[in-house]
């Protein structure tokens, strides 16, 4: 008998021939009896930071979901997204491209340009069956040269509804709506669905981790340095904590239900987040919290060697190019084939832990228009480079505030507990710390270990010690930007600012400088003293 190593070298070779006869078949699904198209179950949370799961050490978040997809699949070290803001993280996984590379669809709440196609819209156009409930892309509008709309994700499933366990919880049943859609899907076809949880996008219930979650404010380790370590803050952390839960709750769900209909074993089920959570200086902005995410993935028919934990730098450019790999669409015939991200499959078929690829020890980072609340709807331009355990960023307009401006309430950051805990002490008690930190300009370079400071508050860049360490992260950024032909690199970075938000509150700075009323996403929560400040 072959001993479990000869056993999986077998398999690697088998499924390298299926993969290799897949490929070089002209268009379409792959069929035949040695191999079966494999389904695609694509779960994205709503603005998680990395670090609050399970499976990454954290025990005041409990995500027995993403556990057991990192233990019997691939958990991912180092997975980030470009740009930590919902419309532009999503509409890299969906393309394989960099924002830089996407015209209107770096921005936020953008017109998604008819020159780009999404994976999923290829692979229904390839054979699979493909559909999304909750948060598909978005904000933003997609529609076709004839002016229809485009369903970036597939057919939206969102009849099922139920009562949620709080009253910012969407009432979206998930889990049903995914039955629906394999209910409705024809026997026999594969299919690629994206589960989009609305959650832990703010607002919470404040105190509903505590009250209705059952958790206590002593489970929580560590409170971020960049935030005061203070009760309400903590009741914020277990707020969010709460609703990452239910986000799990119905991925494991729709895994039980996988496993019930025998689909799970030819499944690649794919957990993770767009952006890091809707917390002061993390979502919006180009830190590691923002940008460092969850990543497991599980397919028990092609990942060699599960329960692995790799540490090679993963994209989300890196998703289309791997599911369109695996379905085995013909890239030059998809559209798609001037994707800069690269497929994960050498990583799902090797039995390494650690470092699998050795080039894969970088990613770039960076933003263009995130933000309402600045004169004439500017951007607050960024570019980046994480290789190995540093962080390096170039601030473009450092004459600006990078979370959006004071009087019109630094709109680059979510309201919620924190924030106006962080602002109040500012105003009332002159505690600049922590305002400094989350809302106050920047400098124009940015260098951290991120390995000795996660938290990013230590900035290298004028200790000479790190000079060349500078400089080459610099070169080696710009250079493969510039490769990218990205335009800020290239001198037109003004470009950004001619595409139009697609959203009826553009403009809003100078709505709220003339004293109009808009909707800046601010609530009053009684449960909070004091309330909401400097929101004008």
């Amino acid at each position: 008998m072959k001993n479990i190593r000869e056993l999986r070298i077998s398999r690697m070779i088998f499924l390298s021939i299926s993969m290799w006869i897949a490929c070089s078949c002209e268009t379409g699904v792959r069929t035949g009896p040695e191999e079966k198209a494999p389904n695609i179950l694509f779960a994205i949370a709503d603005d998680a930071s990395w670090k609050h799961f399970g499976a990454y050490g954290c025990d005041w978040v409990r995500t027995p979901a993403l556990d057991k997809i990192a233990n019997e699949g691939i958990l991912f070290t180092r997975a980030y997204t470009p740009n930590a803001k919902c419309a532009p993280s999503r509409s890299c996984i969906l393309t394989g491209l960099n924002t830089w590379q996407l015209r209107a669809a770096a921005n936020h709440v953008p017109y998604f340009p008819t020159m780009f196609t999404s994976y999923m819209e290829v692979m229904e156009a390839h054979g699979y069956r493909v559909g999304y409930t909750g948060k598909g892309w978005a904000p933003g509008v997609a529609i076709d040269k004839e002016g229809k709309f485009r369903e970036l994700t597939g057919k939206r499933y969102s009849a099922n509804t139920l009562i949620p366990p709080t009253s910012l919880i969407s009432a979206t049943d998930y889990a049903r709506n995914f039955q629906a859609f394999l209910e409705e899907k024809p026997e026999g076809k594969p299919f690629c669905f994206w589960y989009g949880g609305h959650e832990p996008h703010r607002f919470y219930e404040f105190g509903s981790g505590v009250k209705k979650g059952g958790k206590a404010v002593e489970e929580i380790d560590r409170v971020p340095a960049f935030w005061p370590d203070v009760d309400t803050v903590r009741r914020d952390l277990l707020d969010y904590a709460f609703e990452i839960e239910y986000f799990d709750s119905h991925l494991m769900q729709m895994l039980q239900l996988l496993e019930r209909t025998g689909e799970l074993e030819n499944t690649i089920v794919v957990v993770t987040a767009d952006n890091g959570m809707p917390f002061p200086r993390v979502k919006g902005q180009v830190y590691e919290y923002s940008n460092h995410l969850p990543l497991a993935i599980m397919w028990p028919h092609g990942i060699e060697n599960p329960g692995r934990v790799v540490d090679d730098f993963v994209s989300f450019i890196d998703f289309a190019p791997t599911f369109l790999e695996v379905a085995g669409v013909d890239l030059e015939q998809s559209g798609m084939q001037q994707m800069e991200g690269r497929s994960l499959i050498e990583i799902f078929h090797s039995t390494k832990d650690g470092q699998v690829i050795e080039e894969r020890d970088y990613v770039l980072v960076g933003k263009e228009r995130h933000d309402l609340g600045r004169p004439y709807d500017q951007g607050y331009p960024v570019r980046g480079i994480i290789k190995n355990e540093w962080l390096y960023l170039n601030n473009y307009h450092t004459d600006r505030w990078p979370a959006g401006n004071p009087e019109t309430g630094y709109l680059n950051c979510d309201g919620g507990a924190t924030k106006s805990y962080i602002l109040n002490q500012r105003r009332v008690y002159g505690n600049m710390k922590f305002w400094e930190l989350n809302f106050g300009k920047r400098v124009s370079e940015e260098l951290y270990n991120i390995k000795e400071d996660p938290y990013c508050l230590n900035n290298l860049v004028n200790d000479n010690i790190y000079a060349l360490r500078l400089e080459a992260l610099r070169s080696e950024m710009i250079g493969k930007l510039t490769a990218q032909s990205d335009p800020r690199i290239l001198g037109n970075g003004e470009i950004f600012m001619t595409y139009p938000y697609a959203q009826s509150n553009r403009g809003m700075y100078e709505k709220i400088m003339a004293g109009q009323e808009v909707n800046t996403g601010w609530v009053y929560d009684s449960d909070f003293e004091p309330e909401w400040v400097e929101k004008r």
